[in-house]
């Protein structure tokens, strides 16, 4: 059976966690970021952990991501 192909824009944007679970970027966090206030652009810098209902659909995107 020939290899299944990842997804090339999930592949740089989730990473695993030691647990196994994907972490994520938050997002609005590129541009116009003048009218945010600072303590909203603290929240956004750090990781998140997907969802577990969007796991599956990651999971399938990133067959090799161990």
């Amino acid at each position: 059976m020939p290899k299944m192909k990842s997804n090339s824009g999930a592949k740089k944007r989730f990473k695993r966690t030691a647990s196994g679970k994907l972490k994520r970027k938050h997002a609005f966090k590129n541009h116009i970021l003048t009218k945010k206030t600072k303590k909203q652009k603290l929240k956004l810098r750090h990781y998140s952990v997907v969802n577990p209902s969007d796991e599956d659909r990651m999971e399938a995107m990133l067959p090799y991501l161990k």
